[in-house]
């Protein structure tokens, strides 16, 4: 069931929109990023949150954890590190194994519509059956993931669930919003907390509004 939007974080751009010269930063980005939407000390604090949120909706039955590459890989990390400590329904620990989905969608800033999955045939026809827990970086327009979730459907996993640490909020969007958000953010094109343009500013802690100075350095 999507999260109800009272349940996640929104970022609106004019208020949560810090100085870059407030926090650290590579200095290779100064001119890369205009703004920093999410300090890298609030995206933690959010994530032990749904960390728990999500744990206490599970019973003992063991969920695989999915990472949709590359992006998530970040998000999924530290999420599964909370989710560790975390309890179920009965109040214990949550067996989990984990995997990892590469979905290829975007060129420069803008989603392509066409989704590529890594899996192999064989590796999807062992989902049967299963609990699943994709973990993704953001949700843009939602075209990718809906077609990611039509393709896990035909194999037949017993659950799929969906978190997302970012959802935006654009009027491209399809209307799709994941089981679990940590934030929802502005109709801008961010980086950071290993969300790349190109594959740039994975090593970038905060979550930032790329600049047009960034755009056109690191253009495909």
């Amino acid at each position: 069931m999507p999260m109800e939007s009272s349940q996640w974080v929104d970022v609106v751009e004019d208020k949560y929109k810090y100085q870059l010269d407030h926090f650290v930063i590579p200095g290779h980005y100064t001119d890369d990023v205009e703004s920093i939407l999410i300090p890298h000390g609030l995206i933690m604090d959010r994530i032990a949150k749904l960390a728990q949120i999500i744990t206490s909706e599970y019973d003992n039955e063991r969920i695989v954890v999915c990472c949709v590459l590359k992006g998530g890989h970040q998000f999924f990390s530290d999420l599964v590190n909370y989710m560790k400590k975390a309890l179920n329904k009965q109040g214990k620990t949550l067996p989990m194994t984990l995997d990892f989905i590469r979905v290829k969608s975007y060129e420069n800033d803008k989603s392509t519509g066409n989704v590529h999955v890594s899996m192999s045939e064989k590796e999807l026809q062992e989902l049967k059956g299963k609990n699943l827990l994709l973990v993704e970086d953001i949700i843009d327009t939602g075209n990718t993931m809906k077609k990611l979730l039509e393709t896990l459907d035909k194999y037949e996993p017993k659950s799929v669930k969906v978190a997302s640490l970012l959802l935006k909020k654009t009027p491209l969007s399809c209307g799709y919003v994941p089981d679990y958000v940590g934030f929802a953010v502005p109709d801008l094109f961010v980086v950071g907390y290993c969300l790349d343009y190109n594959d740039i500013f994975r090593d970038l802690d905060h979550i930032c509004a790329i600049s047009e100075v960034g755009k056109r350095k690191y253009a495909a």
